[in-house]
């Protein structure tokens, strides 16, 4: 692949795939980001073969609707809400999990006050146990706010809900890795 396709931009590889109805463009946002769909991909099933299957799919869903990709967020945005909800269907029909049947009979208690002290005390290995506690959607919900940096916005968009549920859930998603964490590690 020659060096001058590895040095654009995605939305000049995007404007180039339009252009010129070619998929030889494709490669280069596929070399570009397999291995991080890849991971996202894997922290939801911790199966290297499902998880390369999954990325697999997610590629062939994003080139079949990246002529629809309306531009609203970055492609790598984009992108991982299409992983993010691929691995969320994937779960969701694996686990027959539908989430708000699962917040219902997975209700919080009371919540704590005292969150500052405890999320000073976090363990990050740690918290990867807990986050495989949780359903699928919220665990979802807080990487895309904390590890992908979405907006609340984009997080509504890519789990199909409103703005105000994104930030209701993620609220709820945050009370639950606390109260799971002190019950696992601090209470425990």
């Amino acid at each position: 692949m020659n060096n001058d396709l590895l040095n654009l931009k995605d939305d000049e590889i995007i404007s180039k795939i339009r252009n010129e109805h070619s998929s030889k463009y494709f490669e280069v946002l596929y070399n570009r980001y397999y291995s991080k769909v890849l991971d996202k991909c894997y922290s939801f099933v911790k199966s290297r073969k499902i998880a390369e299957e999954l990325a697999e799919d997610v590629f062939s869903k994003v080139f079949e609707k990246l002529l629809t990709y309306k531009q609203l967020s970055s492609f790598s945005s984009w992108l991982y809400s299409v992983t993010y909800n691929h691995c969320i269907d994937y779960m969701r029909e694996k686990k027959k999990l539908h989430y708000p049947d699962w917040n219902k009979e997975n209700e919080l208690p009371d919540i704590i006050d005292d969150t500052d002290e405890i999320v000073e005390e976090i363990n990050y290995d740690n918290l990867l146990v807990i986050l495989e506690l949780i359903h699928p959607e919220e665990k979802a919900l807080l990487l895309m706010k904390y590890q992908d940096d979405l907006s609340m916005k984009e997080i509504g968009v890519a789990l199909r809900i409103s703005e105000d549920a994104a930030k209701m859930r993620l609220k709820r998603a945050r009370a639950r890795v606390l109260y799971l964490y002190t019950q696992k590690y601090i209470r425990g």
